[in-house]
């Protein structure tokens, strides 16, 4: 297994309890947004090895009685049906998935604000299908002058116009499926309608990163950036941190830049009674407290930083990124010295691809190829073939080697894979009927019901998460939801395998 560099159990204790003393002190509702992923946040789980994916939900669960969630969506997205990469499914299509997580974690989530609502279609569409499902729907518009007038937004005219969200307990979270879905528009209309009516309310931000008590250039923090490269983040000193406590604290610009602002609208809407001190003052993250091994979280944070840069260069070749975003991403990561030669998968798949080419081993003249470091350290190579995608084999010849299956033994008998390819070319017409990963992993399924190695092989499936790959090209739909599944982190060339413009 991996080398561990961040103690989870001693997080998750020193973050309830931060948590839980900045509740005591709010006379009233405490309303945290929550940035980052509440779920699933597997960027902190790459560059903190040994941080639980889920853990900002454990940390919600243990107070969940005492817990009411909003969920926030910008209009515009839903309207030009914004994904995430992490999960390749729309904004719109996420909010369901949240409602749903949260209901097996055991806590209730049947409140959504569409924000910035300006009359679309397709978010009263949106909106119609979750208050059939009992989901409660509110709508705000936006503000003249957002935000930059505050005697207009801190107004009736301003927050006061959108609808209050009655919530049961006293800490509500304000959470939304990415960045700019409104949360913090969300909480401060919330306190605004809280004050007027005479109850006292607080506000706190549960964001991971940048890590505030960590250097500004340590791996994490510039981590961030390059996650963030789309959107410009730059990590900065709070410089109100320090002058407030004479300590060093990180944050990053847009909330260094708002804080003015946001400071001014609070005073307003509390008269006074809501103090901060800075953008730092606000927050509730400890993660800097779990690091036990500063120098494996260093190592993961800089492969990470690696794979910002391959995900926008592939991003930017499929049309979905742009060349300001490879070009920062680029800047960041020779900023943080490094380079792709700094993954060492990526020179064993570039090797790994000469050879299939020297031995003639392709598929129609194209040759494809993939390798992954297994958490033990060894390197397992495949390429592309007649009957499998490189990264079917790659999985394949990664589980052989963990069950000690020797790699000429074949798993899937051919009687399964004749039957596969007959039914994609005859009945489904398919293009091409090699087998992607998803196709592969169901067939080692079925045939783990008739043979012992396919059996063992199976098994050994879990060992592959958290496993580095890389790829000669960029995997097809069905590859990358496989790699995905397990687990293993991959990065890949920004190139197609062929210049065929449809689906390969």
């Amino acid at each position: 297994m991996k080398k561990q560099g961040f103690d989870n159990d001693k997080y998750l204790k020193e973050q309830k309890a931060f948590i839980l003393d900045r509740m005591s002190k709010v006379e009233g509702k405490l309303y945290i947004e929550c940035g980052g992923k509440l779920l699933f946040d597997y960027h902190a789980a790459r560059v903190l090895p040994g941080f639980d994916t889920n853990d900002k939900m454990k940390v919600f669960q243990s107070f969940k009685d005492d817990l009411d969630v909003i969920i926030c969506i910008h209009a515009g997205d839903i309207e030009h049906r914004k994904m995430r990469s992490d999960f390749g499914i729309s904004y719109d299509t996420d909010v369901f998935k949240m409602i749903d997580d949260f209901a097996a974690w055991g806590i209730k989530a049947d409140k959504v604000v569409v924000t910035r609502y300006n009359g679309e279609i397709s978010a009263n569409n949106f909106a119609d299908m979750l208050t059939r499902r009992g989901i409660k729907v509110y709508f705000h518009k936006p503000i003249l002058g957002y935000p930059d007038n505050v005697d207009m937004v801190v107004s009736d005219e301003g927050y006061g116009s959108n609808p209050y969200i009655p919530t049961d307990a006293s800490v509500v979270i304000v959470t939304a499926p990415g960045p700019g879905s409104g949360k913090l528009a969300t909480c401060l209309s919330q306190i605004y309608h809280d004050f007027k009516e005479g109850r006292k309310a607080g506000y706190a931000k549960f964001e991971s990163f940048p890590i505030w008590n960590l250097p500004i250039d340590h791996p994490v923090n510039i981590a961030y950036e390059a996650a963030t490269a789309d959107l410009g983040d730059l990590n900065q000193i709070d410089h109100y941190y320090v002058s407030a406590t004479g300590k060093i604290a990180v944050n990053y610009n847009r909330d260094m830049e708002a804080f003015p602002l946001l400071k001014r609208i609070l005073d307003k809407i509390s008269n006074g009674s809501l103090t901060y001190n800075s953008p730092t003052d606000m927050g509730v993250n400890r993660l800097g407290f779990g690091i036990c091994d500063d120098e494996v979280v260093r190592e993961a944070a800089n492969q990470e930083i690696i794979r910002r840069y391959f995900r926008s260069a592939c991003e930017y070749a499929q049309g979905i990124g742009t060349k300001d975003t490879v070009q920062r991403s680029y800047e960041i990561m020779t900023k943080a010295g490094l380079s792709v030669e700094d993954r060492p998968t990526v020179k064993v798949a570039e090797a790994a691809l000469e050879d299939a080419i020297a031995r003639g081993k392709s598929k129609n003249g194209i040759a494809c190829a993939a390798a992954i470091q297994l958490n033990d350290g060894r390197f397992v190579t495949a390429h592309n073939s007649p009957l499998m995608h490189a990264s079917s084999a790659l999985v394949l010849n990664s589980l052989k080697v963990l069950a000690g299956i020797g790699r000429e033994v074949e798993l899937i008998p051919h009687e399964i894979l004749d039957s596969v390819y007959a039914m994609k070319r005859d009945d489904l017409r398919g293009r091409g009927i090699s087998l992607n990963l998803d196709e592969t992993l169901i067939c080692l399924a079925m045939a783990a019901t008739m043979n012992s190695d396919a059996k063992k092989a199976l098994s050994k499936l879990p060992l592959l998460r958290g496993c580095e790959s890389h790829m000669s090209h960029i995997p097809s739909a069905g590859d990358s939801s496989g790699l995905r599944k397990l687990g293993i982190n991959v990065t890949s060339e920004p190139k197609f395998p062929t210049n065929n413009m449809r689906n390969f």
